[in-house]
């Protein structure tokens, strides 16, 4: 499974795939404490274990690197799943060994990560150039002791993708800054938009919203709290802005505002193409794939206006470990990699969303459109976003297992017909059986 490139004086080696994964990395990487990089006649060899498509091989970063650094080789192995790659990291930083210099973290991890294995890990606080990031990015891989595990790289803010053809059709407005002032600064004046919708919209074909997953998501995490609180303790359900995102999740579940496709689930990519609901709750990285799936034949159709509140879904970061034997160098390519101009520049190559304020800023952000999206400002509407997010963001351990959980107790509702508060009691059942 392994694909070798190579270039004068460079070497990538990338080992790609979504059903093996975790045999891979535990067969390629290095023993003892180290890793499988270090130094040889003269070069330094960087290795990095990396997950889904973080975009630094993909779009020639890495090939960038070693041109600019003909003594550097990074070698880089990729997972296609990341639940199969945090299961090996795990694995690894466990027994030891077997540690890639430079680790990926997705942010469901981070807190699990920073609470458990911080020792693991290099602190990044002091490396050179690193204080462009948006303040709530690092606050979610720094711990007690103000040590940083990782450098942000994308982020996830979040923006309404809608369809115009179906707003005009109930009688609504097309226009992205008309159709943001519908929903200005309140979640509840999006579902009311809905509710207009379906009395204007002819037929029953075409739903409001996708899912009431995906609302609930928004609303949860535009808070600077939702499942955890800083002490690590659960209070999802006595938080308010838990409760308020179930309750009005749940009024948009039995209005029948929703299409009942959760996110990424099957009949969502169906219902983008085929026009089976007229918006989406839609991070950043969401637009290339409701591009895709929505074809051709749509284009134009879809634009983006801005979210009722600023909120952020999604995101990663870069770590290097404690005992790695490039230990320096590995952090120089960590810096480089997260740096403005790398991230404006994943940006404009494959949608990734800079968590660099300094990028947000550039004229190759904040100045980009899609033309997919009808010429939709993007750049300038999800930085926007981004900014509007709390400083501070409290993670916990089981974040993203939580979050699953809940859009599951959703789907109870919209599909088997469950009451709110039944599907509320079987979810919060759930909950506490899943983190123990």
């Amino acid at each position: 499974m392994a694909r070798t490139r190579r270039k004068p004086r460079t070497r990538v080696v990338a080992a790609i795939s979504a059903v093996s994964a975790l045999g891979l990395l535990v067969g390629c990487s290095g023993g003892g404490e180290g890793t499988g990089g270090g130094r040889k006649d003269g070069k330094v060899t960087i290795s990095m274990g990396l997950y889904g498509v973080m975009g630094f091989k993909e779009a020639g970063l890495l090939d960038k690197y070693m041109e600019e650094n003909p003594d550097v080789v990074v070698e880089a192995e990729i997972a296609g799943d990341e639940q199969t790659y945090y299961t090996a990291l795990q694995t690894h930083l466990a027994a030891g060994s077997g540690l890639k210099d430079i680790q990926g973290i997705e942010i469901g991890r981070a807190k699990e990560l920073v609470d458990t294995q911080k020792d693991k890990f290099s602190d990044l606080s002091g490396v050179k150039g690193t204080d462009h990031f948006l303040p709530w990015k690092q606050s979610q891989v720094t711990a007690a002791d103000d040590k940083v595990i990782g450098l942000g790289t994308d982020i996830g803010p979040m923006a309404v993708c809608y369809r115009k053809d179906k707003f005009e059709e109930a009688g609504l407005p097309t226009d992205r800054d008309e159709v943001a002032k519908l929903w200005e600064g309140d979640w509840a004046k999006y579902v009311a938009v809905g509710e207009s919708f379906k009395k204007g919209v002819k037929g029953d074909k075409v739903a409001f919203m996708d899912s009431a997953s995906g609302l609930f998501n928004a609303m949860i995490y535009g808070g600077p709290q939702q499942f955890y609180d800083k002490e690590g303790e659960l209070v999802y359900a006595d938080n308010p802005v838990v409760k308020d995102a179930w309750k009005l999740a749940s009024k948009a579940a039995t209005s029948d505002l929703t299409a009942k496709l959760r996110q990424f689930q099957p009949g969502w990519d169906p219902g983008l193409a085929n026009g089976t609901f007229a918006t989406a709750v839609c991070p950043a990285w969401m637009l290339a794939h409701i591009s895709e799936k929505a074809g051709e034949a749509n284009k134009g159709k879809w634009d983006v206006a801005k979210a009722p509140k600023g909120a952020n879904w999604g995101g990663s970061f870069l770590g290097v470990m404690e005992n790695s034997p490039v230990k320096k160098e590995a952090q120089e390519l960590v810096a480089w990699l997260t740096a403005p101009e790398q991230q404006a520049f994943l940006f404009q190559k494959q949608g990734s969303f800079p968590s660099s304020r300094t990028a947000l800023e550039s004229p190759e952000v904040a100045g980009t459109k899609s033309e997919y999206f009808n010429d939709a400002p993007i750049g300038e509407i999800f930085g926007a976003a981004a900014r509007e997010v709390p400083e501070e963001q409290v993670l916990g351990r089981k974040d993203g297992t939580i979050k699953d959980i809940f859009s599951q107790g959703l789907t109870l509702i919209e599909s088997q017909n469950k009451t709110p508060d039944d599907a509320w009691n079987t979810t919060d059942e759930r909950v506490k059986k899943a983190v123990g």
